[in-house]
């Protein structure tokens, strides 16, 4: 099946479930004959944006370099799904004004969930204050006033928030809904 390329865009803060999500979103999109990419956070910081430090310029001139890339792909019918903090909206805005099949999901985890969740040990570091610019405390991160999608991590499983998006890809036309085998 050919399908237009989208773009989703996963951001929340650290340890929300971005890279989760985007991994299980990646292998059903795959599952339906897509062309997939997923681009990580943290990849891209060791590859793409290797040397770029936490600074607003700099965090926003890595969400800019990862809308460049996503915009390529989905113009050539890849299923894109990236997945980074960026906690700017207005460069996540600029992303968005460049990309026509753009679907921003908010992976909305409580600030008390993610620092108990804590998966690489930054939270401890950020709050002994050994991380500068740490996004959600002493940095800001402002969450979207209007995104396509909303996945809780901290009250719905990975499944529940893959399905949503599945869902709204679905309702948008950019994904067929799967077809039931017992139907094949």
């Amino acid at each position: 099946m050919e399908h237009p390329g989208f773009t989703v865009w996963l951001t929340g803060l650290s340890g929300a479930g971005k890279s989760t999500i985007a991994q299980a979103l990646g292998k059903e999109l795959r599952s339906r004959g897509m062309k997939v990419e997923v681009l990580d956070g943290d990849v891209i910081r060791q590859n793409l944006s290797k040397g770029l430090g936490f600074s607003k310029e700099d965090r926003d001139t890595n969400v800019l370099r990862v809308g460049w890339v996503a915009e390529i792909l989905s113009r050539n019918g890849v299923a894109v799904v990236c997945a980074l903090i960026s906690p700017y909206r207005e460069t996540r805005q600029k992303v968005r004004e460049r990309i026509p099949n753009f679907v921003e999901v908010f992976v909305n985890a409580p600030l008390e969930e993610v620092i108990r969740r804590d998966p690489k040990g930054l939270y401890k570091k950020a709050l002994a204050g050994e991380i500068q610019n740490f996004t959600g405390i002493s940095d800001p991160y402002e969450p979207p006033e209007n995104p396509e999608v909303v996945c809780n991590t901290a009250e719905e499983e990975v499944e529940e928030s893959v399905q949503k998006v599945v869902s709204y890809l679905e309702s948008r036309g950019w994904l067929l809904p799967k077809q039931d085998k017992s139907e094949e």
